[in-house]
């Protein structure tokens, strides 16, 4: 009965106090928005990319020349091959294209349609396309940036590209990608790897880099090293590198965001505390009221942590789900490019829902503890003075 009445008690002052809680509220909940977009964008991008690495080989050999990535000789799949725990080694032909009319640039990667260690992603793609007729004249498919810009010039069922020796080659567009691979696949043209070769000036016998796997963890360490030994000037990356590398750069982008969430918080707690600090006479009167009426000042400083509370909750949860539409179901507009850029050509991509409820906890922690603490310290101020001082 005692905690029915005291919590319908918390809830008739939490609605006398609207007015004074409405603008803290607001700010609260822009605050939790910002940073939950951040989280979220940052999260499902990075999931994306590592679900597509996932299905990348476990290394790239490149061959270089005075710091210079150069095109790499076929003959050194053969050389590679000779090493034990080597699996699926294989050629690998992309490369720029420049579009003149446009000033943009397309990624042109060459595919072995009849090669059996062909990238899960690309292999899921083929399996939903006629190869046959794919094959019956020079044939590209193309990413929605690609489409987007060709379009734009009315090249909607061909494009001529320029060759080195100043011919011509005119290919057909055969589809175009999904939406939902946007994020990797934008600005991508996926050609048979002859044709890509021949666009892109590189050799028959060569190609732009090789690829291979090693199915045992505990050899890769041991397998690098051979690798170097057979030639030694190359480059071999390891899928690892690569995934590093993204953390660090999501996490430094994030990292910007949290800092300035840092700074805003601080901020916000400091305009709070002064906030609470300056206690008008109808708050001493309450108070002054509640300890004439047998009020403890615990009794009193749980009330006003809950009233905080409460507030500070909802703000929390209402910031989240504008965070959530805002994301994963608009599609962060504006937002998203300061994580995907667009120097190139501007991506809109599909977001997926990836939350991590360990992020939202943290966040809340975050956020929750300096709200509660900037109003603790004026509450236990206030209730500690006499009952009949406050209702002067």
């Amino acid at each position: 009965m005692r905690n029915s009445t005291f919590l319908n008690f918390l809830f008739l002052l939490i609605y006398k106090h609207k007015s004074k809680h409405i603008a803290i509220s607001l700010i609260s909940i822009l605050i939790v928005f910002l940073i939950s977009s951040v989280l979220f964008i940052s999260s499902s991008i990075q999931k994306e990319l590592f679900q597509t690495l996932d299905a990348q080989s476990d290394f790239v050999i490149q061959r270089m020349n005075q710091g210079k990535i150069v095109n790499t000789p076929n003959s050194w799949i053969e050389d590679f091959s000779s090493i034990n725990g080597i699996k699926n080694i294989q050629q690998r032909v992309y490369g720029q294209y420049y579009f003149e009319p446009s000033n943009k640039y397309f990624t042109i990667v060459g595919v072995d349609l009849f090669e059996e260690a062909v990238n899960e992603n690309i292999k899921k793609l083929l399996s939903q396309m006629n190869i046959s007729s794919f094959l019956e004249k020079d044939s590209m498919i193309i990413g929605n940036g690609v489409r987007k810009v060709l379009d734009e010039l009315y090249y909607s069922d061909t494009y001529s590209f320029k060759l080195y020796n100043r011919e011509s080659k005119k290919v057909s567009i055969f589809k175009d990608l999904p939406k939902s691979s946007n994020l990797i696949a934008n600005d991508l043209i996926i050609m048979d790897i002859s044709l890509a070769k021949q666009i892109l000036n590189i050799n028959e016998d060569e190609s732009t880099d090789i690829i291979l796997n090693v199915p045992n963890d505990l050899e890769r360490s041991n397998i690098k090293v051979e690798l170097i030994l057979k030639h030694l000037d190359i480059r071999v990356i390891q899928k690892e590198d690569i995934k590093k590398a993204y953390e660090n750069l999501y996490n430094y982008k994030g990292g910007i965001f949290l800092i300035l969430f840092i700074i805003v918080m601080i901020t916000f707690v400091l305009i709070l505390y002064q906030r609470y600090t300056m206690v008008s006479s109808s708050d001493k009167k309450e108070i002054g009221i509640l300890k004439a009426v047998g009020w403890s000042i615990k009794d009193i400083i749980k009330l006003k942590i809950s009233e905080t509370f409460i507030v500070a909750l909802l703000a929390f949860l209402i910031g989240i789900i504008f965070a959530y539409i805002f994301v994963f179901i608009l599609n962060a507009p504006f937002l998203n490019n300061i994580f995907l850029g667009f120097n190139n050509m501007e991506n809109s991509v599909i977001l997926s829902a990836n939350i991590s409820f360990s992020n939202i906890v943290t966040l809340f922690i975050f956020f929750i503890i300096p709200f509660i603490s900037a109003v603790l310290i004026p509450v236990w101020k206030i209730a500690v003075i006499d009952a009949s001082e406050s209702m002067k």
